[in-house]
């Protein structure tokens, strides 16, 4: 339901960044989420890393520098 997602991240104040409506699961079938939280990191070259868990603001911020 797209009104209870724009609901929740103007609940939770996380609009600064895109967020992805997956209606069909497809999304989640191919990173293989399988719950929440997740996060998927895209490399320059395609490929992809999914971590299921929470990271935190230092995990989140080391994944994010080593990608660069």
């Amino acid at each position: 339901d797209l009104a209870a997602v724009n609901e929740f991240i103007e609940q939770r104040d996380v609009g600064a960044f895109p967020h992805a409506v997956d209606e069909d699961g497809s999304i989640w079938e191919r990173y293989e989420i399988r719950t929440q939280p997740a996060f998927v990191f895209l490399n320059d070259d395609g490929t992809s890393e999914t971590h299921i868990g929470s990271l935190g603001v230092d995990g989140l911020t080391e994944r994010i520098e080593a990608l660069r």
